[in-house]
């Protein structure tokens, strides 16, 4: 199933393409997706939350689908809080001053910092994995070996060989992805050819080697951010009521909620889902509903 109703609107950076389902006057659930995904993953969510009373809304990130830049000279950034700010200001536009977040991977990391740093504008929050926001005084520090080996991708996109690998591969590469994040999930490569049609976003390609550069700080961020960025730096709590869902069968990484359990200072709870992989809503679109659903009170 697909959402019913789509639309597009205005912030001052981008014109962002948004797919939604429910009724306006339901309570506000933003859903937010991640890299190499789209609002796709939400298809079998969507319909759920919306039979409960929630209005449901999912935008596509910058470099996505069919959301643009409204400026040619605009920097196309993907760093974490231009992520953030976008979700901020697609709030704004739509004039809605509160809602539930959910999101997992880039999404995840957008409603966690919301979260954190604007709490009045967040009812709830779904995150995957944990505190999905990066600090990056400590990008250049290792972690352990087996987690190094699965962002072999973040890696190769440092290189001009990666960007190029990304620009005349990208199915193949994002499909590969897929695969190999979702070990557990048969389903996957026949779910990627729905989404990769967003992959060939006229900005995907600089947007997503700017974000694996930026956080490595291989590469400065855009002026317009620094301010939010430094306030990220702070590694500031999130006090907003929060369920954090943890996949045992992701194939990027590795489990890192029980280490983030501190930063979380509000209503809390962890639920660990089996033979999951790294695309939470579209593997176990119930059990991401279910923690949505959860918070809408």
């Amino acid at each position: 199933m697909v959402f019913p109703s789509r639309g597009r609107v205005p912030t001052s950076v981008l014109e962002v393409a948004y797919e939604c389902a429910g009724e306006a006057g339901g309570i506000p659930v933003i859903l937010l997706h991640g890299f190499p995904y789209d609002v796709r993953a939400f298809d079998d969510v969507a319909p759920i939350l919306a039979a409960k009373g929630a209005f449901v809304l999912a935008p596509y990130l910058r470099g996505f689908g069919p959301t643009r830049f409204r400026d040619g000279a605009t920097v196309r950034s993907g760093q974490q809080a231009a992520l953030a700010q976008d979700l901020l200001d697609f709030m704004d536009a739509l004039g809605i001053d509160s809602a539930v977040l959910a999101g997992y991977d880039w999404g995840g990391r957008a409603a966690c910092i919301t979260a954190a740093l604007f709490p009045d504008r967040v009812r709830g929050l779904v995150s995957v994995d944990g505190y999905n926001i990066q600090n990056l005084a400590y990008a250049g520090e290792p972690t352990a070996p087996e987690w190094e080996r699965s962002y072999w991708y973040q890696y190769y996109f440092h290189s001009e060989r990666g960007r190029r690998g990304l620009e005349r591969n990208r199915d193949e590469l994002c499909e590969l992805l897929w695969r190999t994040w979702s070990p557990t999930w048969a389903a996957a490569p026949e779910a990627f050819p729905a989404t990769a049609p967003s992959l060939h976003n006229p900005d995907f390609v600089d947007v997503v080697i700017h974000s694996y550069r930026h956080r490595y700080g291989l590469v400065d961020g855009d002026p317009r951010y620094q301010q939010l960025e430094e306030l990220i730096a702070g590694e500031p709590p999130i006090t907003v009521p929060t369920i954090v869902l943890e996949s045992d069968a992701d194939g990027v990484g590795g489990p890192s909620a029980a280490e983030d359990r501190e930063y979380f200072t509000g209503p809390y709870e962890h639920r660990l889902l089996r033979r999951v992989g790294h695309n939470v809503p579209q593997e176990a679109p119930e059990a991401f509903a279910d923690a949505v659903a959860s918070l809408l009170i």
